[in-house]
């Protein structure tokens, strides 16, 4: 079997239904650090159960789960509600935006680390276990893993494997790490400051820059840890077009002004695409290479 059709099918059975397991709270899982999860909404209520699923089937020992939304008009608060013994905080009310929304989340936020998943996107089985034995063994500021594309009926239909983190390939080639995958301590928050709601869409690629840029964040990337973006024609990120566009350029202007000459980051910009391939190759991940070199 293809290992994205092995993928389809594992997601699919793990968010049909909740799955509570009572018994969740192990010797070994007792010291994981508390995780709040945040989920901004607004109108998504075809695919909403199926992200609040992901994040409660992960049956997480510590978890506080928080979901701001903007005042959906269709039945998302009924879904809400549906859940809403599991959930430390929830509220439905006009917002400024997405942005706005996890900013809300923010605020009320109390756990170790934050992870954010929008109304349409997904967790992997697992994703939350792998976060906690990472976070126990080591102090990383920011932990992530791979990115899935799913379609409105949760087909996997391709994975994007990240690679260790490099500041220099974040700012001269994009995005590196997604927020799909993404565990941040709260500390960054309180140290660095909150969203910026000035960006539209690229405010997760300003603030995993604006926080790494500070040469004392440690970021890891945990093999296995995944989350999932689903691609449907009413996605926001499916009319990013130009005004995504500008709001990368601008935010990779400001940095790259700070990080050297031109003819230094065109050299660095290079290592980044073949940095890429030497990290799966040293791997021997060949079935990965393949995928990519196929698409």
């Amino acid at each position: 079997m293809h290992f994205l059709e092995k993928n389809t099918q594992d997601l699919r059975s793990f968010i049909s239904e909740l799955k509570i397991n009572g018994a969740q709270n192990t010797a070994d899982q007792q010291d994981y650090p508390k995780l709040t999860i945040i989920t901004p909404s607004y109108n998504q209520a075809d695919y909403l159960e199926r992200t609040i699923l992901s994040v409660l089937n992960q049956n997480y020992p510590n978890l506080e789960y928080i979901i701001v939304d903007g005042g959906s008009t269709d039945h998302s608060v009924e879904i809400i509600k549906k859940y809403e013994k599991y959930l430390s905080w929830w509220v439905s009310e006009k917002d400024r935006g997405q942005v706005h929304a996890i900013n809300k989340g923010l605020e009320r936020a109390t756990g170790d680390y934050i992870g954010f998943q929008n109304s349409d996107d997904v967790y992997f089985p697992d994703t939350f276990a792998r976060f906690g034995k990472a976070a126990m063994s080591q102090e990383d500021d920011i932990i992530y893993g791979d990115l899935y594309m799913i379609t409105p009926d949760d087909e996997v239909t391709e994975i994007l494997k990240t690679t260790s983190y490099s500041f220099d390939c974040q700012i001269l080639e994009g995005m590196q790490i997604h927020n799909q995958t993404l565990f941040f301590k709260r500390a960054l928050v309180e140290k660095y400051g909150k969203f910026d709601e000035s960006y539209r869409f690229a405010f997760d690629y300003e603030f995993i820059t604006r926080y790494t840029y500070q040469k004392s964040t440690k970021v890891r990337k945990v093999e296995g840890l995944g989350g999932a973006l689903r691609v449907h024609p009413d996605a926001k990120s499916s009319t990013i077009a130009s005004i995504g566009k500008e709001e990368h350029a601008k935010i990779q202007k400001l940095y790259i002004s700070t990080n050297g000459s031109a003819a230094l980051n065109k050299i660095r910009y290079l290592w980044c695409r073949v940095r890429k391939i030497l990290y799966f190759a040293v791997r021997l991940d060949l079935q990965y290479i393949r995928f990519r070199f196929s698409r």
